[in-house]
């Protein structure tokens, strides 16, 4: 992205051409004793001056932004502002920018408009000068972004297989016999959220079970809901909601041990002291993780704690770098998720923005003790009814898919609009296509159960729109049939998605069959699998 997209001199090596001030301020080209020219915003009196160039953003657009950035003193939060035509002041991304190197600053926005824009930079320390290289603003048409998603998915979701059919009594490879491949279970994880109202209606069992085989526990597991009154615990929906996903092969997420927002502790935790707090805590803690040990894949361990801070403010700041702790040693078999939403859905977060999502997590995971812990990102994606900004979606999944550790979409959800099904579409294949991504799961259903923001059947479970764009990514991500014959050496060869797969072998002149299980990974590529008959 260093061409600069549509910003004209974007390494500043026709001095300040392109650029004028933004606001007031001082603003002048500098040269670092390794001859690198960079733009410094000095002397600034508001948050917003800085220096800025005119950019035509055209209707219906994605742009890619990045750019390097570092401020004079200490550290500061640093966004790109895309100021619109009727003056309203559009985050397109931050970063946590220091003195002495230079930081990636990744973000964009999608253009509702056809309209000119300023692009400027931001901080709200005016002391500090604000210091901007290689600056890129990149336009692609939704067409171009699909076809990338397109490529990704080739490339992450997929892999090329290669089979030889051999004899079962001398090895030999057996050729031209007819094969049949049927996938038997997806491998990526695409599932949605369930409360209690599956234990009440067989029509919403069988909605659910028709499709998924991953899911969330919406509220049966959340402390508000097992121990409303002191003492007195309860795990008997949980524990039902638990025995119908086992009986239908259905894979859990623990939805969560603690909610680091106020708002949601349990009444009578609210009006704890701190060491009564800590005892019960460490009750609920032990409780719920040691009840359902080994049967889930992953616990939410702390939900929202970058917005909150009510074990931290309670209970000192290492809180829940010591439940992760603990949690782990009462459930080592799954993986452990901070939980937070916004990161990826809304431009102008801060307190949870990729940046200090990543912060936050190696403060936890590199706490004493805790560096062996199989760390999960949890990402909610409660988007709002307008067109998502893929371009910040992305950039921001890009920031945290650096830290190595499995990225889930762990509440996926839209506000009702015009173009609900569509935008649901966009923000499901975007996170399905990027590589960092490993896992999706909504926080939608059918109106029965009372999920009233995206709803994916009506009253009756007669599918929306919203519900045929995810039936139709349901089967899309899943491989269909596949009928082939092998060459005359028994090999054949062929990509497949990722998954399990069940492999029919039949000889055409003695007709004897046989049937075989595989399974297809991202290293799968490395393989050739042998089958006799």
């Amino acid at each position: 992205m260093y061409g600069g997209g549509v910003i004209l001199n974007p390494e500043f090596i026709h001095g300040t051409s392109g650029w004028t001030g933004f606001g007031q301020g001082a603003t002048e080209v500098r040269i670092s004793h390794t001859n690198n020219r960079f733009m410094v915003a000095s002397d600034r009196k508001h948050p917003s001056d800085s220096f800025s160039q005119k950019v035509q953003l055209e209707k219906g657009m994605f742009y890619a932004f990045s750019a390097w950035v570092q401020v004079s003193q200490g550290s500061e939060m640093v966004s790109v502002i895309f100021r619109t035509r009727d003056g309203q002041f559009v985050h397109g991304g931050s970063v946590m920018a220091k003195q002495g190197c230079w930081s990636l600053l990744k973000g964009g926005i999608a253009a509702n408009s056809s309209s000119l824009a300023d692009v400027l930079f931001e901080s709200k320390n005016t002391s500090t000068e604000i210091w901007v290289d290689n600056v890129a603003l990149q336009p692609f048409s939704k067409k171009q972004w699909r076809n990338h998603q397109e490529e990704s998915i080739e490339k992450v979701r997929k892999s090329m297989v290669r089979f030889q059919i051999t004899s079962a009594e001398g090895g030999v490879g057996v050729g031209r016999v007819n094969v049949l491949i049927k996938q038997t279970k997806p491998g990526f994880p695409f599932g949605c959220g369930i409360n209690f109202h599956i234990l009440e209606s067989t029509d919403y069992q069988d909605w659910f079970t028709s499709r998924f085989r991953f899911t969330t526990f919406t509220n049966a597991m959340k402390w508000y809901s097992t121990e409303k009154k002191r003492g007195q615990e309860d795990y008997t929906v949980a524990d039902a909601m638990l025995e119908f996903a086992q009986d239908n092969d259905i894979s859990i997420r623990g939805h969560n041990v603690f909610w680091d927002d106020p708002k949601y502790q349990p009444d009578w935790v609210k009006t704890l002291s701190p060491d009564e707090l800590q005892k019960a805590a460490e009750k609920r803690i032990n409780s719920v993780v040691s009840r359902y040990a080994g049967e889930l894949i992953a616990w939410d361990v702390m939900n929202e704690n970058l917005h909150f801070s009510f074990f931290e403010d309670n209970l000192g700041e290492n809180a829940s770098s010591l439940y992760y702790s603990t949690a782990y040693k009462l459930d080592p078999t799954a993986r452990m998720f901070l939980n937070e939403y916004n990161t990826i859905e809304y431009s102008g977060e801060k307190k949870a923005s990729p940046g200090n999502y990543k912060k936050r997590l190696q403060e936890i995971f590199s706490y004493p003790g805790n560096e062996d812990i199989p760390a999960g990102i949890g990402v909610q994606g409660h988007f709002g009814p307008g067109q998502p900004n893929l371009a910040y979606m992305r950039s921001s999944l890009d920031i945290l898919a650096t830290t190595g550790v499995p990225i889930w979409l762990t509440e996926v959800s839209l506000d009702p609009g015009v173009n609900q099904a569509q935008y649901l579409e966009e923000i499901l294949r975007e996170a399905y296509s990027h590589p960092g991504v490993e896992g999706i799961i909504m926080f939608a259903g059918p109106a029965y159960a009372g999920f009233n923001s995206t709803v994916l059947a009506d009253m009756n479970f007669d599918i929306t729109p919203a519900g045929d764009v995810v039936d139709g990514l349901l089967e899309e991500w899943s491989s269909e049939d596949l009928e082939a014959r092998a060459d005359d050496g028994g090999f054949f060869s062929t990509s497949l998605l990722h998954g399990e797969y069940e492999i029919t072998i039949t000889d055409p002149i003695s007709n004897s069959s046989s049937t075989s299980r595989f399974e297809v990974t991202k290293d799968s590529f490395k393989i050739i699998y042998h089958f006799h008959v």
